[in-house]
């Protein structure tokens, strides 16, 4: 049976994202195949994001070895059967300073568990599986160096950049079979929109991870950290939502012309984006009793992935406290795993969109306090033009590209020069701004920290 949903994953693990990646990888062939887990910077430098995605391999290898001895079902079917690409992809922003999270990952991106437990992190000769070899080695000598680097069976390392392994499996698989799953900065994303954006717009759907609408920022006051990271990479992406992406497009960075190119004028359809920022992903929690209860036990008996797990977690509880205050029973907000949930259970009609979705959601780009904000338009105003049709719930209608439905009465996407008086930015106009649908219901909130143990820990 084919599965029924083909992703790739973008990721900077980062907890949550590791968190993110068992989940899709514990799942059954059927339900998830992962082409691709484009690696990106962000919570940390991009090396050890790296390392983070080789070790979780590593020990889930080790797991099923374990399970296997103890005459288990082993589980982790999707990475059987995927065997996914890692590629390496961006090293820093398009445009800004690079900014990490390792006050909260820990420099390693795992609160140093490749220290802790040296017995659970992968020989660094695996570094040799992502570098081209010396252009004097032979044949002999490159298949022998890849079988001395290889530290799992469970992937496939390649040397091409992350963006142009997005664009090639995009290019060479049918239109619409493809979703981008991205959980954290949207760089590599907007790399390969701007080396080929025809082929980038093939993407079935691309789940966004970031963002902050009617909540505080977790950066700063308004700014989700993903989007903060790289503003300019998320703001083209979201450009590529609107009948004319130039009207969102980022301004070039004052003084000094922009690296990035900007979109044709004309393209042959509009991104379909669906968002998960702070306001639905924070409120889904892993409450540290319910973590324990499941795997000290699985510790006990010997799991290699419950001990590994359990010490980057706990030490992020401890984190969570440090920042805020002691708590009896602290929760890790589940980001990045919640956006799985929803490739995983997206026909389940719990899973609601904004009620005037897809919205006009912008991204800051150049404001000194504002950087990465999400901008709505909140004045009680009516658009000009032709009504937009809204889009249903995914859970409720077939939602491979609910973009073909909307009823703009543009003839021919023409770029829409100058805007109206009184209207700066052109958000009253229907043939300007992004399209964004919003995820704002789930599930349920208390359900995805029992579900994701589940799946993981069996």
């Amino acid at each position: 049976m084919a599965p029924l949903n083909r992703i790739i994953i973008d990721t900077d693990p980062g907890v949550d994202d590791i968190l993110a990646m068992l989940l899709a990888l514990a799942a059954k062939p059927e339900e998830i195949e992962i082409l691709l887990l484009s690696v990106t910077y962000g919570n940390v430098e991009v090396q050890s994001c790296l390392k983070n995605v080789v070790a979780l391999f590593h020990v889930i290898e080790k797991e099923l070895e374990w399970r296997r001895a103890r005459g288990q079902l082993e589980g982790f079917g999707t990475m059987l059967s995927s065997k996914p690409i890692v590629a390496v992809g961006a090293e820093h922003p398009l445009e800004d300073e690079l900014l990490m999270a390792d006050y909260f990952h820990g420099v390693d991106g795992l609160a140093g568990v490749h220290t802790s437990h040296p017995h659970l992190s992968p020989s660094d000769t695996w570094k040799a599986l992502f570098q081209p070899p010396p252009a004097n080695a032979s044949t002999e000598e490159v298949a022998a160096a890849k079988e001395l680097a290889a530290p799992s069976t469970s992937f496939r390392a390649s040397q091409a950049p992350a963006h142009q392994e997005i664009l090639r499996l995009l290019r060479e698989n049918p239109v619409d079979t493809i979703t981008i799953v991205a959980v954290g900065p949207l760089t590599n994303l907007a790399l390969a929109a701007a080396e080929d954006p025809e082929t980038f717009l093939r993407a079935k759907e691309v789940v966004v991870m970031g963002g902050a609408i009617d909540v505080e920022g977790n950066i700063t006051p308004v700014a989700e950290f993903n989007t903060y990271a790289d503003a300019v990479a998320t703001a083209r992406v979201f450009a590529l939502t609107s009948p004319n992406p130039a009207s969102t497009m980022p301004p070039p960075p004052p003084g000094k012309p922009s690296r990035m190119q900007p979109y044709p004028a004309k393209l042959s359809r509009q991104l379909n984006l669906t968002l998960f920022p702070l306001d639905i992903t924070s409120p889904h929690l892993l409450q540290k009793q319910s973590f324990q209860a499941k795997l000290d036990p699985l510790i006990q008996a010997g799991s290699p992935l419950a001990e590994w797990t359990s010490a980057f977690v706990h030490k992020t509880y401890d984190k969570i406290e440090s920042l805020t205050r002691k708590q009896t029973n602290p929760g890790l907000e589940l980001h990045d795993p919640l956006c799985i949930w929803y490739v995983l259970t997206r026909s389940a009609p719990n899973w609601m969109s904004a009620p005037k979705a897809p919205e006009d959601i912008r991204v800051e780009t150049a404001g000194q306090w504002t950087r990465g904000m999400h901008i709505v338009d909140r004045r009680n105003r009516k658009k000009g033009g032709a009504t937009v049709e809204q889009v249903k719930s995914p859970g409720a209608v077939d939602i491979t590209n609910p973009m073909d439905n909307l009823n703009l009465a543009i003839v021919g996407k023409e770029e829409v020069e100058g805007d109206a008086p009184g209207d700066n930015g052109g958000w009253l106009d229907v043939r300007k701004g992004n399209r964004i649908n919003r995820i704002i219901s789930t599930p349920g909130e208390e359900a995805f920290g029992p579900y994701l143990l589940e799946r993981v820990f069996g």
